[in-house]
């Protein structure tokens, strides 16, 4: 991926273009663009992107492997996905268990990095593979967060599965990504997400992350240990998403069939005793394993990797209890890798 100005009459936008799919791009080209997010004042970070380059009249690509994604659209191109790889094919056809492999299972891009790092933080020598669905952004190569955390070796790889591409292994859905996560790259923890720009629509059940619970469904159904990830926020003007957002009540009360681990942050007693009425009035606590955790070590991670990230536009400082949250949860898997001991969840 690169990033480019292009000039649009008289004025300079930035644009991305991604080499495997529109070749290199050179000073002097025309270039067609797709300016729906500007046009439409999207989140993403205000770009055009590229989709033809008129000086190359044919893009060949040099991928190997078999497999579509982005399946019948003019930008449809090929992966070797490990499905198809000779040598993954007996860990397949013999997989039987994830054999309690813990997975953290997300909604939002900017719950990856807090996670990875406290858990890297605290037990260095934990294996995390990063699994990016396709409930936002496809391309891999268009999050910065992903390609900081491999560059500070945080996170050790990165699987792309149904049509988000780009990753270091190419996965076709949930299910062979996480058998690919635990039996081949043999690691200690997945961190489940979307890439970069949930899509919602303030309705109950409109938004991508409703992903979450078929993921979450899919870990323990593969005998896997399974952590929800709560969105917890009190700096969201939106009331949808004050303490426990609607969309963790609308996965964690409606939409899972099975049980699962949701960890919560030790807060000031007002915020905390907000969240855990949520709890009961949605019966998240007859449903699901509930913990309370201390999540204040994110900030020593944040400083100890020199990472900041940003959650809808706010830094740690301006949603403190997000990123507690998420101290919270990767504290309380590091518990679980230190002792082995899975019979309490």
């Amino acid at each position: 991926m690169t990033t480019v100005k292009v000039k649009i009459e008289d004025k300079f936008y930035k644009a991305i273009n991604y080499i495997d799919i529109t070749g290199n791009v050179e000073i002097g080209d025309v270039v067609i663009l797709n300016t729906t997010a500007i046009d439409l004042d999207l989140g993403t970070g205000g770009y055009h992107f590229i989709i033809y380059n008129m000086r190359l009249k044919k893009k060949e690509s040099k991928r190997d492997g078999h497999i579509i994604k982005l399946r019948y659209t003019p930008l449809q191109l090929k992966c070797k996905t490990v499905e198809e790889q000779e040598r993954y094919k007996k860990v397949f056809e013999t997989f039987s268990s994830l054999d309690n492999f813990i997975v953290a299972v997300g909604t939002l891009h900017s719950m990856l990095a807090p996670i990875a790092c406290v858990i890297k933080w605290l037990k260095p020598k934990a294996r995390i593979s990063y699994i990016m669905t396709d409930g936002g952004a496809l391309p891999i190569q268009f999050s910065n967060t992903v390609r900081e955390l491999k560059n500070k070796r945080i996170i050790n790889n990165t699987i792309t599965i149904g049509h988000s591409f780009g990753g270091d292994y190419e996965c076709i859905n949930i299910y062979t990504g996480l058998i690919t996560s635990k039996s081949i790259l043999k690691s200690d923890v997945a961190i489940i997400t979307m890439g970069p720009g949930i899509v919602g629509t303030g309705t109950k059940y409109g938004f991508s992350g409703t992903e979450q619970a078929y993921i979450l469904d899919a870990v323990n159904k593969f005998k896997g240990i399974s952590f929800a990830i709560p969105r917890i926020s009190f700096s969201d003007s939106r009331i949808r998403h004050k303490g426990i957002s609607h969309h963790t009540l609308t996965v964690l009360s409606e939409l899972m069939h099975s049980r699962t681990n949701i960890v919560l942050p030790v807060l000031e007693q007002e915020k905390l005793d907000y969240i855990m009425k949520q709890i009961k009035n949605y019966n998240i606590d007859k449903k699901h394993n509930v913990f309370l955790e201390d999540g204040t070590d994110i900030k020593n991670a944040f400083e100890f990797y020199e990472i900041d990230v940003t959650t809808m536009g706010r830094h740690f400082s301006e949603d403190v209890e997000y990123f507690y949250t998420l101290g919270a949860v990767a504290k309380k898997i590091v518990e679980y890798l230190n002792n082995n001991d899975f019979t309490k969840i």
